[in-house]
């Protein structure tokens, strides 16, 4: 059968938690290990990877007292890292946060986090509901799943909470169209949505090893118009530094757009197509950020492929 489970690890006094996962195939047991720090200190907002607008953009959405943030993105991508990076930066002695995740992937000290338990009937909207008698500053949600934990999400942030969520969507503009597809009034979701983030991660090109090559044009996605000329590119070649993979670290790639009064607008007229409107407000695609890091050199074309290709 397959089966799951969990390894507490320390290594010159860093401790990890190892996310382990089996799987019986043909030829023997296939097993996929994730490494997890249970260590939030380290996680700092201005190294993930917002250019210069983008955070300026982010950190006044936190700000407000109220409202709902929302980080959209595969699994995978990123998103808890940002959401435990911004919960940093709210952490103070005067602020009541408190968090509902299933698994809690990282600790910090003066948060109270609470573990999902399905099987006990401690979902996301029930822990919600208990929150809501805690008087809470802020409300961390793992992750919005259902109508009902949407629902309850706007309805916190209604009634004067900060509230903090994942969401898997493709896009930052995306995120509308699947609040309302999970029953959300528009009216209500304009009136109470501060900031859509999108992010993806990437893999960043080993600075020892990688190689400059020519670049032809025949490997952008064929629907993809670059904005410039590229002439060369780099391309992982792999060294004992990187352990011969040709990539060393990672970096985030982001979208976000503030909510303003006319986005709002067009969230209560439940227009989806407004890719116009954002290039006017100068918010860039996650294609665009994409384009700008591979254009630098720092990653490779593969790492940005499947975002070049989202129109």
């Amino acid at each position: 059968m397959p089966q799951d489970g969990r390894i507490s690890f320390e290594s010159t006094g860093t401790k990890f938690d190892i996310r382990v996962s089996l799987l019986p195939t043909l030829h023997g047991e296939k097993i996929v290990m994730r490494l997890l720090s249970k260590d939030a200190t380290d996680i700092d907002i201005n190294t993930l990877g917002f250019d210069t607008k983008q955070l300026q953009d982010y950190l006044e959405g936190i700000k407000k007292p109220n409202g709902i943030i929302l980080i959209s993105g595969p699994t995978g991508s990123g998103k808890t890292t940002s959401l435990y990076a911004t919960l940093k930066i709210l952490n103070e002695e005067k602020t009541n946060i408190v968090t509902i995740e299933d698994p809690i992937e990282y600790t910090l000290e003066g948060i109270n986090q609470v573990q999902l338990k399905e099987d006990i009937g401690l979902s996301f909207s029930s822990a919600l509901r208990s929150f809501l008698r805690q008087d809470p500053d802020v409300i961390m949600l793992g992750e919005i799943r259902d109508g009902e934990t949407a629902q309850m999400a706007i309805r916190a942030a209604l009634t004067g909470h900060l509230v903090l969520s994942t969401i898997h969507t493709n896009s930052a503009w995306g995120t509308i169209s699947r609040m309302i597809d999970m029953g959300v009034p528009s009216y209500l979701l304009a009136s109470t949505l501060s900031l859509s983030v999108a992010q993806r991660l990437v893999r960043i090109l080993c600075s020892n090893c990688k190689e400059r090559k020519a670049f032809n044009t025949n490997l952008f996605p064929s629907s993809y118009k670059a904005p410039r000329k590229i002439e060369t590119h780099f391309e992982p070649v792999g060294c004992e530094q990187c352990f011969y993979t040709g990539y060393k670290g990672r970096k985030a790639v982001y979208e976000v757009i503030p909510i303003d009064y006319e986005l709002s607008e067009a969230i209560k007229n439940e227009k989806f197509n407004i890719r116009e409107e954002l290039a006017e407000k100068g918010i860039n695609q996650l294609m665009d950020n994409a384009f700008q890091l591979f254009e630098k050199g720092e990653t490779s074309i593969d790492e940005v492929y499947a975002m070049l290709m989202s129109n």
